[in-house]
């Protein structure tokens, strides 16, 4: 499993780990933790500015406002700035965009619904995924009548999607399937799942239609067309004509005979019938599998909606950069000489890797940058130290008194 930069633990939990080495000096603990409780204020304040941010270049395109709403918001939205503003989120918040290339083979596999779907990308301007996190999980798939085999799933603990519809005149004369949901043509929708199968994420589109595979088609088709065929001419059709000639010349036939292959050729045909509706109705049933599977999408692991996805979003990005503060002050603060940005790295990972058994590509760039904005890191020739508690504390101080500078006369 590769690497990723987000941290998967709580900021209380890594800030107790930190602190726990001041143990002996209670004066330390406290003022670690006040250090850290006006840094969360000031990052949320941060936060609240990018909502807001958000909130206002978003609200042309969103379709959970009325039309009147949206269009009280031309020339005051703008798409360029709200989406260098998302990206900004969520690259703050340790998201990772998907490569079509893994959109293509999760198309192309999937692991749980065994199901291929159908999905009209007409039907966007552009669209994007966003992951966080991931973790795998032993899973039981039915393979035969009464054998369900245990695979191993991988799963993104957190999935974004962007879609940014076509207008309506485009869908129209492209005849656009948009599937089970209705959209607002040239809307743009966001939405975040937690625990989304890395090979289904297909199923996270609003206009995923199930399509029958070649495996189900063949299953059906091939005994269907080809078992008929050689039933209908070898007892069926034979029967039927000698009887029939018979009754137009008058000859006697055996009916006993002719009755018995006529009927064991309709028996054979009922039992084929009967094996062709079977297979269909697997379709059938893996379709109400689907259905469910979004529904409990749906209900279950949906955390936000359009603009209330930003609440989500926000959220998750203000704590990974409280974590990343923390651990880069608290390192620095604890060594006794001056840390290069990679022995830094090198310590943090190493931590996480003994300590807590976890492996992660710690963003130390972005870390140290955030120390050298808020005034708490200082670089020396290459090499980073942390300021003092004392002269810490002070300098996190002045930062949040300067947030609302009014001049009066």
């Amino acid at each position: 499993m590769t690497r990723e930069h987000y941290i998967p633990f709580n900021k209380e939990f890594l800030l107790e780990q930190q602190i726990a080495t001041f143990a002996e000096n209670k004066k330390k603990i406290d003022d670690f933790k006040k250090l850290f409780d006006i840094i969360e204020h000031y990052y949320h304040y941060e936060s609240f500015n990018l909502n807001r941010n958000l909130k206002q270049n978003y609200a042309l395109f969103d379709p959970d406002l009325s039309l009147k709403e949206r269009e009280s918001f031309i020339g005051k939205s703008d798409f360029g700035i709200f989406k260098e503003t998302l990206r900004q989120v969520l690259e703050r918040g340790n998201y990772t965009k998907i490569a079509h290339e893994t959109l293509d083979e999760a198309f192309n596999d999937s692991d749980l619904i065994g199901l291929n779907l159908s999905i009209d990308f007409n039907a966007f301007k552009d669209y994007e995924l966003y992951v966080r996190g991931s973790h795998k999980a032993k899973e039981k798939v039915k393979k035969y009548i009464f054998w369900k085999k245990e695979i191993e799933i991988e799963y993104f603990d957190r999935v974004m999607i962007y879609l940014n519809y076509n207008e309506a005149d485009y869908l129209k004369e492209n005849k656009v399937k948009l599937g089970r949901m209705p959209i607002d043509p040239g809307s743009i929708g966001l939405k975040i799942f937690k625990r989304v199968p890395k090979n289904d994420l297909e199923t996270i589109f609003p206009n995923a239609i199930p399509r029958m595979s070649l495996k189900d088609k063949m299953l059906l088709w091939v005994p269907g067309v080809f078992g008929g065929i050689s039933l209908l001419s070898a007892q069926v059709i034979p029967a039927l004509i000698n009887m029939y000639t018979a009754y137009e010349t008058g000859e006697t036939i055996d009916l006993l005979n002719s009755k018995t292959s006529l009927n064991q050729g309709l028996i054979a045909l009922g039992i084929l019938a009967a094996y062709c509706f079977r297979q269909y109705n697997n379709f059938i049933n893996k379709k109400i599998r689907y259905s469910k599977m979004l529904s409990d999408s749906l209900y279950f692991k949906n955390l936000g909606n359009n603009s209330g996805a930003f609440y989500s979003l926000l959220n998750s990005s203000e704590e990974e950069v409280l974590k990343e503060t923390i651990l880069a002050y608290a390192f620095l603060h604890k060594s006794e000489n001056p840390l290069t940005a990679q022995e830094l790295d090198n310590q943090i990972e190493f931590w996480f890797k003994t300590k807590l058994k976890t492996e992660i590509d710690f963003d130390v760039t972005d870390a140290l940058l955030k120390l050298k904005n808020i005034g708490l890191g200082v670089e020396t020739n290459g090499k980073w130290e942390a300021l003092p508690l004392e002269k810490a504390l002070i300098q996190i101080d002045e930062l949040w008194d300067n947030v609302f500078d009014y001049n009066q006369k």
